[in-house]
């Protein structure tokens, strides 16, 4: 794993190559809204683009993480299916059901069920490299959504010059992403880590989560600013020395928001562990966003070496499509 995440930006490198060669057919309607359907690895990169281009994109984009689809997606749809194994049993169900609602779609993935179903309906197919764990692969997948959005007309942003900034910046940065990350990675051992983030960064904090959860095998939870002002924040009336808090901040952000920050730790550092913040780096909201994926990704596999467990290991997940695939 730490191999994988060391080729972060080598992986961004060719999934712009990757994008820039894909042959994608224009829509025969005119695109009215967007709907990105994935779970896990395969899905995240769909909630941090929405999150991204929404000050850009001129239709809707929502995230579809289940088995099924809106109402609203209709031949005026664009439905992106993102799976990396194209066997997700779930996002393979909201195909289907995009194929019913006759809306536009584009497949990303690297073979399966989802490359066969592309094949057979004449659907576009951009294919990505397999045989990794889908969460090492996100810089693939979320590469190819720029793509397709951009060749659609949805974002007009230079999503490529920011993507390839971002790389030369996580690789200027990487010696001291990588100690940044152990000094967070040793504040968490043994805690249970509570992950904040602001507005239009709640892909980014989920992400986080998730890579904690399946590298680092630990539970843990996440909530936004100021959305967790209206409820969450009550909650802090008890010490706990077993909660770690980390906050994800744009080194730009907006004041009210610093703000509310500022009074959040007042409350929270009388009954948690600690409170780390964390700044973003960087110019784009794309570069900010990448400089937090790969150090969110550094600190999950170094926090599992701090721990003693294997980053690779998802047994409980096969266990489940196991358990599943006989029912």
């Amino acid at each position: 794993m730490k191999t994988l995440i060391s080729n972060f930006s080598k992986q961004l490198t060719e999934a712009i190559n990757i994008g820039c060669n894909a042959n994608l057919s224009p829509s025969m309607q005119k695109i009215s809204n967007v709907l990105i359907c994935g779970l896990g690895g395969s899905g995240i990169g769909g909630s941090i683009v929405s999150e991204l281009v929404i000050a850009n994109a001129n239709v809707p984009i929502n995230v579809s993480k289940g088995y099924f689809i809106p109402a609203f997606v209709n031949e005026n749809t664009l439905v992106i299916i993102s799976s990396y194994s194209g066997n997700t049993e779930e996002t393979l169900n909201c195909m289907e059901l995009a194929i019913a609602k006759k809306a536009k779609i584009v497949c990303v993935t690297s073979g399966g069920k989802v490359q066969e179903l592309a094949k057979s309906n004449g659907y576009d197919c951009i294919m990505i490299p397999g045989g990794m764990p889908p969460r090492s692969c996100l810089g693939y997948s979320l590469t190819q959504l720029f793509f397709i959005l951009d060749f659609h007309k949805i974002i007009t942003n230079d999503f490529k010059a920011e993507l390839e900034a971002a790389i030369k910046l996580i690789d200027q940065e990487e010696n001291n992403i990588i100690t940044e990350a152990k000094n967070i990675a040793k504040k968490l051992k043994d805690k249970t880590p509570v992950i904040y983030a602001t507005t239009y960064n709640e892909g980014i904090a989920i992400r986080f989560r998730q890579q904690l959860n399946e590298n680092a095998k630990i539970l843990c939870w996440h909530h936004i600013i100021p959305e967790m002002n209206h409820n969450e924040l009550v909650g802090w009336t008890q010490k706990n020395d077993n909660l770690s808090v980390l906050i994800f901040l744009d080194k730009d952000e907006y004041s009210r928001n610093m703000a509310r920050v500022e009074i959040n730790k007042e409350i929270i550092k009388k009954y948690a562990f600690n409170i780390t913040e964390i700044y973003s780096k960087g110019i784009s909201a794309i570069e900010k966003a990448i400089y937090f994926i790969h150090l969110g990704d550094w600190i999950s596999v170094l926090l599992a070496e701090f721990r003693g467990v294997d980053a690779v290991e998802v047994n409980v997940i096969n266990h489940l499509k196991s358990a599943l695939s006989k029912i």
